[in-house]
């Protein structure tokens, strides 16, 4: 019986690959780009307007690195939909928040104000990690943020840092984790308005659209697109 079901899940899910269309052209230039690559690479590539996609390693989980400044962006959007978060509202700094590193809102004395909006701006804008953990705190913890990625049916999408539970992954995949595939449909329902409400989701589509960190990977990306 368990085998069969093993069966039946497989199935389904190459049914699902399948129903997706691959851009082979542009397929083969992805192959080719990566070709030689020393180390471990994963693309996923979809467009919204044909559907069309492009796929290597996909579903394979990879350490999110600063990517996973955009679950925590979910998290905290979600309190604010809830009401018991405000953009606008003033928090205010503590130098126990900081994170070593060179962070802007690192610089900031004890006790001072700051708006919640503006934290988020550092967190996506300049990838400031003191504001990230800070946020990832707020949104109520990498519990209740994983917890949201699994009710978008994001399975392995994960905030493993200060989370229970988490720490032995932690030591494999470090702050958090994540597949091509997810990370690229997480973005991909911020886009279409599908994360929380539209309102929301153009709200972090708006924040995720500011990076000042842009004379590296982002470069090759056309200035107009």
């Amino acid at each position: 019986m368990r085998k069969c079901l093993v069966f039946v899940f497989a199935f389904l899910l190459l049914q699902n690959i399948s129903a997706q269309k691959v851009d082979k052209g542009l397929q083969r230039q992805v192959e080719e780009a990566i070709k030689g690559f020393n180390g471990d690479i994963g693309v996923y590539i979809k467009n919204l307007e044909n559907g069309k996609i492009v796929a290597v390693n996909a579903d394979t989980v990879f350490p999110t690195a600063s990517m996973v400044k955009v679950p925590i962006l979910v998290g905290v959007m979600h309190k604010v939909e809830r009401g018991e978060l405000t953009l606008d509202s003033n928090l205010v700094y503590r130098d126990s928040l900081l994170y070593a590193g060179v962070d802007i809102l690192g610089s900031l004395k004890q006790d001072e104000k700051i708006a919640l909006g503006k934290v988020a701006m550092l967190m996506l804008t300049m990838s400031d990690n003191t504001a990230s953990l800070w946020l990832q705190t707020l949104a109520g913890t990498g519990t209740r943020i994983n917890e949201i990625m699994d009710s978008l049916g994001l399975k392995v999408t994960r905030v493993n840092s200060r989370t229970p539970g988490r720490e032995n992954i932690r030591s494999i995949y470090g702050w958090g984790q994540t597949s091509p595939r997810e990370m690229a449909t997480l973005f991909e329902r911020i886009a279409n308005g599908e994360v929380i409400n539209k309102q929301r989701s153009d709200a972090m589509l708006r924040m995720l659209s500011r990076n000042y960190w842009d004379k590296h990977a982002i470069s090759q990306i056309p200035a107009d697109v």
